[in-house]
């Protein structure tokens, strides 16, 4: 494969103090799709337990809106967590070898201290939300620390990745209703199935520098046998998203709509090349707009 990196270093973040700018790609600000991501599943599930006459359109814009922040916040201090678990790591693959702490832009003492002051922001963003959703934002953070070794120990972290990304599934849905039940476990099924998919996709981008160090992935694992492995992931993703929405009661106008992000996905498995990273990233980002795709799905059933 050609030698490939997603760091965007120019930009806006050029014109940051330099000071600041290690800080800013450390936190990945110069690749929002992560936060989207993260944010997305949150989104739904808010969207789905609103109109349960437990809070109101404006109690409903205020959730989206703390998610939207408290997403951006803790996709940051993964980021930063993540950083240093694999800085050793990240300085022997060629995409991730200009990270802060690998290349030594930032010292760990650094990044210890940015986590904290990132932790901080998001316990005020946590203690707006009712009492079960900040049970469940608290127990998240045992997934962020745990998966950066996901990758050490099995051939599934992106599995990992998809109980930690998509948790905003059930934390949204308690926020909202003050309570978790069957539809958001189902949504929360739905988003681990979507997240394993797509970060197999990501992680074929660096699946040959993967195999020198032994990092594990399920990039590996399938290798040229991902396209069938992928139309799984995403045809449970949407066979537990129609569920979560049959058993919430939702209209066949949901169903129709479901019908969209279904053939973004199915768009995915067709276009994807595994030995190309620049589609395989494409392919990756393109996972927001599959997003609020669902998102206007479920709205739409709920109107």
């Amino acid at each position: 494969m050609r030698a490939h990196t997603d760091i965007v270093a120019g930009g806006w973040i050029a014109r940051l103090p330099r000071a600041w700018a290690p800080y800013a790609l450390l936190a990945r600000l110069d690749r929002p799709i992560g936060a989207w991501l993260l944010f997305l599943p949150g989104l739904w599930s808010i969207v789905l337990a609103s109109p349960g006459g437990t809070i109101g359109l404006a109690a409903a814009v205020r959730l989206v809106a703390l998610f939207a922040v408290g997403s951006g916040l803790m996709r940051a201090a993964g980021c930063v967590v993540n950083d240093m678990w694999d800085r050793d790591m990240d300085r022997q693959v060629t995409r991730t070898a200009g990270r802060p702490l690998a290349s030594g832009a930032v010292r760990m003492r650094g990044a210890a201290a940015f986590l904290a002051v990132l932790l901080a922001i998001s316990l005020v963003i946590l203690l707006q939300l009712n009492r079960l959703a900040q049970e469940l934002g608290v127990a998240s953070l045992l997934l962020v620390a745990v998966y950066p070794l996901a990758k050490r120990v099995t051939w599934w972290p992106q599995a990992m990745l998809g109980l930690t990304f998509g948790w905003g599934a059930p934390m949204g849905y308690a926020a909202a209703a003050g309570r978790i039940d069957a539809p958001a476990l189902l949504l929360y099924a739905a988003a681990i199935a979507w997240i394993l998919g797509y970060d197999t996709i990501y992680a074929h981008q660096d699946r040959e520098d993967d195999a020198l160090i032994g990092v594990r992935s399920t990039a590996r694992l399938f290798g040229a046998r991902t396209r069938p492995f992928l139309a799984a992931c995403y045809g449970a993703t949407v066979a537990l998203l129609a569920a979560a929405g049959w058993r919430a009661g939702l209209p066949a106008a949901f169903f129709a709509a479901l019908l969209l992000p279904a053939a973004l996905l199915a768009r995915q498995i067709w276009r994807l090349d595994i030995d190309d990273p620049a589609r395989c990233l494409a392919l990756f980002k393109a996972n927001r707009e599959v997003g609020l795709a669902i998102g206007a799905a479920i709205l739409i059933g709920r109107l």
